[in-house]
């Protein structure tokens, strides 16, 4: 059964309990609202809270659990012998998965038999044949195991939703019925259901921390993975990104080194682009603009933080970059031989960051204290003077936290630097020569043609990995300095 089915239906028999639940708290009264001890309507609720919590709860967590439990157990039923040489058993279950998947879309196109594909001795040859009429691509050789896997692997699938649909239905009558049979006049209605809508809202606030815990967490599996089968000593310390893809011979080369230094590159340049424009904007802003012009220049800035990512790719591959290469190329200076480089995506993302800077540092500038200024005023101090010596010291703090926020989001961009820095992963100083970043190739490495459980798709959580350690150290640092300065004068 459909899920959206099965949704339907529950929210139906919630729909009646709430009905009938709100009815039979009224008889038990007789009729006379005054009798209740709640209002008509928590018996109702009550009566549906009672029904769609606990349906939905088992649903939720039978969607959780059934994948790795079917995973554990198909994987049990694949011979050691059906495990090549180079390969593992995460990878022959990933190419499992990939055939269930093509049997089901090649049976519901027509181009495959279902007594053909749920035959255990069905021909390896019609299978492979038929999964390629229906579009499926197979990335490597079907077994008997691998098809007979996918094939138990389709079975209890089916038969998991069914009961699951089936044990989702019963709980959820069986909520209505037990909430139904508890309703009463002196029933306390109001109490049971905003003590649920409590815990409902407690459980929405923890939905985000849930989600940042299982990124943590997967990413940290499957790091542990590519470790499995790749020497972290080679990865870390290696100064060669050179992947090979299967069939093209060859042995990956997955050294960081280059993609580190290409990402702090393309960074570096980016803020001191960002930091001296955002900086001198805010202290203009803050300081010398009057209200009306910092009523429309303020909000005009802040525009650029609106602008997709893209469009600022777009803008450094179409624009930015035949820019330099006019000035830097061959028809120039002779540094640059081609519109994709450094110091094109490091120029636009260096504009992207700017509202980042000066609308930080605009807000701390004037958090510091009026007095502060009427001080140095009074010391017969000029208004630059006074910005010099008193303003920007007390916000130094602030600012330097606005920098490092602003520097983690470079580390952290992609698009711009897949269409302005170009794709080369190498070690150099030129910044007129295309580089590329760890962002960019967790993107490659998760769209090429690997295996999903191959070293060199399995890298991309590796990648990802380190990075978020990067930028998770910079956020902290930068809040730490962001709230010891707020502390300062508040």
């Amino acid at each position: 059964m459909p899920i959206l089915w099965l949704f339907l239906i529950v929210a139906a028999i919630s729909a009646v309990g709430y009905v009938l639940g709100r009815s039979r708290a009224l008889q038990s009264a007789g009729g006379d609202i005054r009798g209740l001890h709640s209002l008509p309507n928590f018996y109702g609720a009550n009566v549906a809270l009672k029904t769609v919590v606990p349906a939905f709860g088992l649903l939720i967590l039978w969607l959780l659990v059934q994948p790795l439990y079917i995973n554990s157990q198909v994987s049990g039923m694949i011979p050691d012998t059906a495990i090549k040489d180079g390969s593992s058993r995460s990878l022959v279950m990933a190419e499992v998965r990939r055939t269930a998947a093509g049997l089901e879309a090649a049976v519901a196109q027509g181009q495959l038999p279902e007594q053909v594909a749920r035959n255990a001795n069905a021909d390896i040859a019609t299978v492979t044949q038929g999964l390629k009429d229906a579009g499926q691509v197979v990335t490597s050789e079907i077994t008997q195991p691998i098809l007979n896997a996918a094939q138990s692997y389709i079975g209890m699938n089916a038969t998991g939703h069914s009961v699951m649909s089936i044990a989702v239905i019963l709980l959820a009558l069986a909520g209505a019925a037990i909430s139904w049979w508890q309703t009463h006049a002196e029933y306390r209605a109001r109490n049971v259901v905003e003590q649920g809508v409590r815990l409902l809202l407690f459980a929405a606030a923890s939905i985000a921390i849930l989600t940042t815990v299982g990124i943590v967490l997967s990413l940290v599996f499957n790091t542990w993975e590519f470790f499995k089968l790749y020497p972290a000593t080679d990865f870390f310390f290696g100064t060669t990104w050179s992947p090979s893809f299967s069939g093209r011979g060859g042995s990956s080369q997955l050294g960081i080194i280059p993609l580190l230094w290409g990402t702090f590159y393309i960074s570096i340049v980016a803020l001191l682009v960002a930091v001296p424009i955002g900086l001198f904007a805010a202290i203009y802003l803050s300081e010398y603009a009057s209200p009306r012009v910092r009523a429309v220049a303020k909000p005009l800035l802040e525009i650029l933080a609106g602008i997709p990512t893209i469009v600022y790719g777009l803008f450094a591959l179409l624009t930015v970059g035949p820019l330099l290469l006019g000035v830097f190329g061959d028809s120039g200076l002779g540094w640059m031989k081609a519109g994709t480089a450094v110091m094109t995506a490091g120029l636009v993302m260096g504009i992207m960051l700017i509202p980042f800077v000066s609308s930080l540092s605009d807000d701390i500038i004037n958090a510091v204290p009026q007095a502060m200024r009427d001080g140095s005023y009074g010391l017969g101090a000029t208004q630059s003077e006074t910005i010099r010596q008193v303003v920007l010291p007390a916000a130094l703090p602030g600012i330097v936290g606005a920098i490092l926020l602003a520097a983690s989001r470079a580390i952290g961009e992609t698009m711009i630097v897949v269409l302005g820095a170009g794709a080369a992963a190498r070690l150099s100083l030129n910044p007129f020569e295309a580089m590329t970043t760890v962002t960019a190739k967790i993107v490659s490495q998760l769209t090429g043609d690997a295996d999903f459980a191959s070293p060199e798709a399995l890298v991309a959580f590796a990648l990802g990995m380190t990075l978020f350690i990067l930028t998770l150290g910079l956020n902290v640092f930068a809040l730490y300095i962001v709230r010891k300065y707020r502390e300062q004068y508040e």
